[in-house]
């Protein structure tokens, strides 16, 4: 995983901050591959059925994280416990590391 020690302890911080403790966040794509280089950090962030504001929350965590770790790419993909699951959610799931 390609990711220090203090950008994961950020990106679970903030996640938790704007969608509270509940929220489980992977890192999925190709930040996940040590032998890759570059690329941007896909997060995906599971959120329990009662979660609201999902936009909203997902805007502010783009916005912290992006002040907090300094300009980069950086895509938030949400799931809502219950709702179906597109392909990007299936692949993320399948693919990406909890943080």
């Amino acid at each position: 995983m390609r990711l220090t020690d203090r950008e994961i302890h950020i990106i679970k911080q903030k996640t938790a901050e704007c969608f509270g403790a509940e929220a489980a966040v992977l890192l999925f794509g190709s930040r996940v591959d040590d032998g890759a280089r570059g690329g941007d950090i896909d997060l995906y962030i599971e959120l329990p059925a009662h979660a609201d504001k999902v936009f909203a929350r997902s805007m502010r965590l783009y916005g912290t994280l992006q002040i907090r770790l300094g300009l980069q790419r950086i895509d938030i993909v949400t799931h809502v416990a219950g709702q179906a699951l597109a392909s990007i959610h299936r692949e993320a799931r399948a693919t990406g590391v909890r943080l």
